[in-house]
């Protein structure tokens, strides 16, 4: 019954409301971290930029930099930018981890920021980011944005229609667009790209790793397992489900599009997005006419 009540006050209360609660209990939680974590390493970078399109994991990686396993390791508090209301143009204050900044690679080049960074962009293939963003947009997520609006659409269409709809949204949004950006921006020093499905697949622990070697952030690898057990979509989505019609974590599993896509769906995705999974280097391959119902 607690969970339901939580559900429900998430999908009633009035974003700003929403937005000063979240970012209340952030404070609160950096202040915790400050008085009861010591700091036995620092990171050599002032700040670390999260950046990435929605659909790619974004808030289990908020989650993962905002332990005190991670805090123990780097001594940088999370800033989650939209508790904050921040806007293109400021600086992200020193000695945080913004998380997550959803911006195409000119966007944030426009952002003030300190000589020494790192930035990491998370990228997924765009089909699985558009089933996602379907069942996300129709179902569980918060109603944030423009997301009340789009539920209802999505809700009085077909399922086939709304996953139209969602390749042509995103399209007109441009996420498709800001993607292209990253891919060549990885060619500078402080900018590197991971994959969603590196991330969370067979190799994550060594990715992982990977990634907090690019941030300067010397996890030892029996704590960074401590941490990936801790926020495994299998346990967040389980945490989550309890005592709830529908989880926000529902599926994080490579190439569930082709579960969904038929010929008509990758036909209009082809149109929308041009050689974008080729360029993010994800495999193109036929489409069956197979489609969920």
């Amino acid at each position: 019954m607690t969970n339901q009540v939580v559900t429900f006050a998430k999908h009633h209360t009035p974003e700003s409301w929403r937005v000063v609660a979240r970012r209340a209990q952030l404070e609160a939680h950096n202040a915790r971290l400050r008085l009861s974590v010591p700091v036995v390493e620092r990171s050599e970078h002032q700040n670390i930029y999260h950046c990435a399109m929605r659909k790619t994991g974004s808030q289990w990686i908020k989650e993962l930099f905002s332990d005190p396993i991670m805090y123990r390791h780097c001594g940088l508090l999370p800033y989650v930018p939209r508790y904050y209301r921040w806007r293109f143009g400021q600086a992200v204050p020193p000695g945080r981890t913004a998380t997550p900044l959803f911006v195409s690679y000119k966007r944030f080049d426009e952002i003030p920021k300190p000589d020494n960074y790192r930035v990491f962009f998370v990228l997924r293939d765009p089909r699985d980011m558009v089933v996602s963003s379907y069942f996300s947009t129709r179902n569980s997520h918060g109603p944030m944005g423009d997301i009340p609006q789009q539920r209802r659409i999505l809700r009085e269409k077909p399922f086939k229609e709304g996953l139209l709809h969602v390749i042509d949204h995103l399209a007109k949004k441009g996420t498709f667009n800001a993607l292209r950006t990253w891919v060549k921006a990885s060619d500078a020093e402080a900018v590197q790209l991971f994959r969603y499905e590196d991330l969370t697949g067979p190799r994550q622990a060594e990715e992982m790793q990977r990634l907090m070697r690019h941030c300067g952030i010397p996890v030892p690898p029996a704590e960074l397992d401590t941490l990936l057990s801790r926020y495994s979509f299998s346990r967040m989505r389980g945490d989550r489900h309890k005592g709830q019609a529908v989880s926000h974590y529902r599926k994080g599993t490579a190439g569930d599009w082709r579960n969904h896509f038929d010929a008509d769906i990758s036909e209009a995705f082809a149109a929308a997005t041009g050689n974008l999974v080729d360029l993010l280097g994800y495999r193109t391959e036929p489409q069956s006419d197979r489609a969920s119902t």
